[in-house]
């Protein structure tokens, strides 16, 4: 049995008209009567009797409706308590970044939302891992790429510049800074694995292989592997701390640019949005 027609059933007996229940559902009355006269021959019945105010329910409709209620009550309760869940600035949101993001920006960036939105809670995935977000094991996603999946919507929420860095202890070893020009008379830091693929460690890999002495396959390790004196390290700007020493010239992996991605079924959930637009404006308000 269709349960459309049970719904149509409770509205013709609410309403006690045809063209009522149609005006209800937004269709015509062609439509409820066709639907009414296929219920009654599948069930083998009347359903209803012409009266002098309208349609009146027989004893086989008013047995049928005792259920069909119960239906359209259900229902009514998926809407409120369920989807209606997902218009409420309310629930758990995942967001995925990179270790740095993750440690040292998202928890100031998401502070203003712990304030005003009680109700959101967040769980944070520290990761250089794209997350597949179809399967939902992220709700957002805050990474450096030239070009976001198709798949994902999103903003650019920053271009964040490269340099060299270093740790004070490593220049006093040398009687001149070093420079782009001069790298290969110092021990260079290197990538490993997917991070190699970034253009400032194909262009190290390429003109000075044979001045790395350590390579690491996470930028944040690269970072402190720099800060304990190893050798230079190519990072964004985004690592700079106070045990690292920026040299002027950049390194030639130009900027990463940063976004803020999720999933197009995601983009009216109340939630997701609320904190998508917190990401895109704290992020916009850094000077890296």
């Amino acid at each position: 049995m269709d349960w459309n027609s049970l719904k149509i059933l409770a509205l013709v007996a609410q309403k006690g008209s045809m063209s009522g229940a149609a005006k209800e559902l937004g269709v015509n009355y062609t439509t409820v009567f066709r639907r009414m006269e296929s219920l009654e021959n599948e069930i083998g019945g009347k359903l209803f009797e012409r009266g002098s105010k309208g349609y009146v329910a027989t004893p086989l409709a008013e047995k049928m409706l005792v259920f069909a209620n119960r239906m359209r009550d259900g229902a009514e309760q998926i809407e409120r308590q369920i989807v209606g869940r997902e218009f409420q600035p309310s629930g758990v949101v995942k967001i995925t970044a990179p270790f740095n993001i993750a440690n040292r920006y998202l928890p100031e960036a998401l502070r203003p939302l712990a304030q005003d939105y009680p109700d959101i809670t967040f769980e944070i995935l520290s990761s250089n891992d794209d997350f597949n977000l179809n399967s939902r094991v992220a709700d957002i996603a805050v990474r450096a790429t030239r070009s976001p999946p198709d798949h994902l919507i999103g903003r650019k929420v920053a271009s964040i510049p490269w340099a060299m860095f270093v740790a004070e202890s490593f220049l006093e070893r040398f009687s001149q800074p070093p420079t782009l020009d001069t790298l290969a008379d110092y021990p260079l830091i290197g990538a490993s694995g997917s991070m190699l693929n970034l253009p400032a460690f194909t262009w190290l890999e390429k003109n000075h292989a044979t001045s790395i002495v350590a390579r690491c396959n996470e930028l944040t390790a690269m970072s402190y592997c720099a800060e304990s004196g190893h050798g230079i390290a190519f990072l964004p700007v985004d690592q700079r701390r106070s045990g690292l020493v920026e040299l002027a010239e950049f390194a030639p992996g130009k900027t990463s640019d940063m976004w803020v991605l999720s999933h197009p079924d995601l983009k009216k959930t109340e939630r997701i949005r609320i904190v998508v637009e917190q990401l895109v404006s704290y992020f916009r308000s850094l000077d890296f």
